[in-house]
């Protein structure tokens, strides 16, 4: 039934304003439709957990929405979303790779076996050549890898599904005799700081806030560069009002993250032992006491002033994963590369036409890819202190499924970098809420199962809707 306004003609629904709203202001209506589901997910288990656990300090009463639950769940996210990001651009070439949790066992234990048993001895213990000999070994060796597959699938005619799932087999099982079986432990003191192991993998609250000002001015410096580009071309700009919300989204979403990263404080016990092996004085009568040195005064317990605490701010392999996600969106979009990429994707024989030399193509992205593995072992093994034959178990299928759900379409030709980040993050929100709760790992599994499938069901969906 349509409304009529005073002078009898038909007036705006609701709907229509909707549409209009989000027609003008580009908004990419799956990329909210993800935000939603990322929120729901959030506060959802934020609430299941206050009934579950009373007491707890989150947003509705529970134990995700804490300071200290977030921070290590982009910690915790940053592996796969390493990894996902180099996925985006493999199944956008309409091409899989099923080998990336493998590789990553494999370039973890080497470079693992590398640092204890070669450099360490070779070098001295805690030499600082270790870390970045063990930082390039890892990227190089993921990148022969990826190598080796790329030329197997592009010049052997061999398809990537067949390929990938071989090396998901031989990969895992050449990281068992690289280690022969056993752990691989402890990795170098500096590399630690990596995966985000102690007070120093942090860049403190100063260094983050300034991280968090210098995001708002890039965002704003690219919507006005947009606009610019826009007109210079002849193209309609967004509205005034469209740019300006879209700059205090963006600058929220940045500094309310600063806000959340900085708010999270070591627990005593770790700032204690941490200050015990640097030679910090500490105040007596230090407790755990959520972060904060507590002494005592008489037969008081008081806050000391001078308390031992330490602020996080953003961690070390946040900081990797946005400088990663940057570097991938740029290759994506404004390099010859990427533009080959998604044509290849789009219409591989029109591409070969056009002179795409797309075999090349394929070895480079696969490369890229195996790159990319490697800078994911080296978080993950830093993370851990350790390098273990089971580090990487069923990452492809989280790395996949987060690339999928962030709208990179498995028919090729369509998908974005920031998209599989935060399908990233989604993943791992319900890894993270689901362990919060102690759901059986079998449990977690067939959810994360579930969504993969939900995932490429809305994805069709939405692509029979748009033709």
């Amino acid at each position: 039934m349509t409304m009529q306004n005073a002078a009898g003609g038909p007036a705006l629904s609701n709907e229509n304003f909707v549409r209009r709203f989000v027609r003008a202001a580009e908004i990419d209506t799956r990329m909210i439709g993800m935000l939603v589901a990322l929120l729901v997910i959030w506060v959802g288990f934020d609430v299941i957990s206050g009934f579950l656990r009373p007491g707890g300090s989150g947003v509705f009463g529970g134990s995700f929405l804490t300071s200290r639950n977030l921070w290590i769940l982009l910690v915790q996210t940053s592996t796969i979303a390493v990894m996902t990001t180099g996925m985006v651009l493999v199944i956008v070439l309409r091409q899989i790779d099923l080998s990336v949790g493998s590789m990553l066992s494999v370039v973890a234990v080497a470079t693992g076996v590398l640092q204890v048993f070669y450099l360490g001895p070779l070098l001295g213990v805690g030499h600082p050549a270790i870390w970045i000999i063990a930082v390039v070994f890892a990227i190089a060796v993921g990148a022969a890898i990826g190598l080796f597959n790329g030329a197997l699938i592009a010049y052997g005619q061999i398809p990537s599904f067949i390929v990938t799932l071989g090396g998901l087999i031989a990969y895992s099982g050449g990281a068992f005799l690289i280690a022969s079986g056993v752990t691989v432990a402890p990795m170098d003191k500096t590399f630690k700081l990596i995966g985000g192991n102690g007070p120093l993998a942090s860049i403190g609250p100063n260094w983050s806030w300034a991280l968090g000002a210098a995001g708002c001015v890039v965002i704003i410096l690219a919507i006005i560069a947009g606009r610019r580009q826009r007109i210079r071309f002849k193209f309609a700009p967004k509205p005034i009002w469209a740019e300006i919300l879209s700059a205090v989204v963006g600058c929220a979403a940045v500094l309310g993250t600063t806000a959340v990263v900085n708010s999270y404080l070591w627990p005593a016990k770790v700032a204690e032992r941490f200050a015990l092996e640097n030679n910090i004085p500490i105040p007596p009568g230090v407790e755990d006491r959520a972060g904060l040195a507590i002494c005592m005064a008489g037969d008081k317990v008081v806050t000391c002033a001078e308390g031992l605490s330490f602020q996080t701010g953003y961690p070390i392999p946040v900081l990797i994963t946005l400088a990663v996600g940057i570097l991938m969106t740029f290759v994506a979009r404004r390099t010859r590369f990427g533009r080959y990429v998604f044509a290849t994707g789009g219409n591989p024989e029109a591409a070969e036409l056009a002179g795409v030399n797309t075999k090349r193509l394929t070895v480079m992205v696969f490369t890229l890819m195996g790159a990319l593995v490697g800078v994911s072992a080296v978080i993950a093994s830093a993370r851990l202190d350790a390098a273990t034959t089971a580090l990487g178990t069923l990452n492809e299928l989280y790395v996949i499924a987060a690339a999928v759900i962030g709208g990179t379409s498995l028919a090729g030709g369509v998908g974005t970098i920031y998209g599989a980040i935060v399908g990233a993050l989604l993943m791992q929100s319900l890894q993270s809420g689901m362990a919060l709760l102690n759901v059986d790992s079998a449990y977690t599994n067939i959810v994360v199962g579930i969504v993969l499938v939900l995932a490429v069901f809305v994805d069709q969906a939405y692509r029979r809707r748009v033709k």
